[in-house]
């Protein structure tokens, strides 16, 4: 399968996804994953320019489209939690997440990612950057913080996976039905739902279902810079049930650069990836039109016999 590319990069710059599409498409791109940012609008000129072919929706970023009740800016892809212990919120997710799984449906994806929401706590992640950043990585004051953050989420996290548990159960039933596959994405930020052992927990529930791992490259180096897991066990552990990547580098902990600009070695992760994995570049702007195009000749060397 040829490299996927996301729509991430350019989305915000576009209220037409004519013009959208037109900007991929000179990148060399036909292989699309649709982000988390389309208006209701948006969402059907897509479907109608699919209509039309010339490109290929791959996967699909919960939500699509942004819930009306959400400005463009604001519609993140948990702004209603699928793991709250609102009950009334997460009622709302699981309506929403299941319209995007009905869009994946009717434009041709195979699967839908999948953010699981968050355990309700303040989080601590951004403020481990900036002590990183400020080379404290290693300090009391460093090593405190997070044993501090861990203890308090792992008090905390219970009513939250059950509830993210209970959505999914639900999702998935109506995403077998669809013909749809849910990407559980291993997340950014500590507070949020899975970390490394909640990927466990789901997809030992949900063996044998539509719901599989989807793994983040800029995630879990992050989570290695700042000494929570390390990326490698990711991969050695959830590859079985891994059905997509979004391939993305990171500096320090600046992640969603082009592939061609970072620290990772993306050689690395051919052993993990077959034909039928989904490997999608997700690199933000201001990644630019040279750096997307080195990135994807980089990849299409590198992985060359399992595209």
């Amino acid at each position: 399968m040829a490299l996927v590319f996301s729509t991430s990069w350019n989305a915000f710059r576009h209220n037409s996804a004519k013009s959208l599409l037109f900007e991929i498409e000179e990148l060399g791109f036909l292989d699309l994953e649709l982000s988390f940012n389309f208006t209701a609008a948006m969402a059907d000129e897509i479907k109608a320019l699919k209509d039309a072919g010339g490109f290929k929706v791959r996967s699909v970023h919960n939500y699509f489209p942004i819930p009306e009740d959400f400005k463009r800016e604001d519609a993140l892809p948990d702004c209603y939690s699928i793991s709250s212990v609102d009950d009334q919120e997460r009622k709302l997710a699981v309506k929403f997440t299941k319209r995007s799984i009905d869009a994946a449906s009717s434009l041709g994806a195979k699967a839908l990612v999948l953010h699981c929401g968050r355990v309700e706590m303040q989080d601590q992640t951004r403020r481990l950057i900036d002590l990183y950043k400020r080379d404290f990585l290693g300090t009391e004051v460093f090593l405190g913080l997070k044993e501090d953050f861990i203890r308090e989420r792992a008090l905390l996290a219970t009513p939250f996976l059950e509830s993210a548990m209970r959505s999914l159960d639900e999702l998935n039933h109506y995403a077998q039905r669809r013909s749809i596959l849910l990407g559980v994405e291993n997340r950014f930020y500590y507070r949020e739902i899975p970390n490394f052992e909640e990927i466990e927990i789901i997809l030992s529930k949900f063996k044998g279902s539509n719901i599989f791992y989807w793994h983040d490259t800029g995630h879990a180096q992050l989570m290695e810079n700042l000494g929570f897991y390390k990326h490698k066990n990711y991969l050695d552990s959830y590859k079985d049930s891994m059905i997509g990547m979004h391939l993305h580098n990171i500096i320090a902990c600046f992640d969603h650069q082009a592939p061609i600009k970072g620290e990772l070695d993306f050689s690395e992760f051919k052993p993990y990836l077959n034909k039928d994995t989904l490997k999608v570049i997700e690199a933000h702007y201001p990644a630019t039109v040279s750096e997307i195009k080195q990135s994807k000749e980089l990849l299409e060397k590198l992985f060359d016999d399992r595209l």
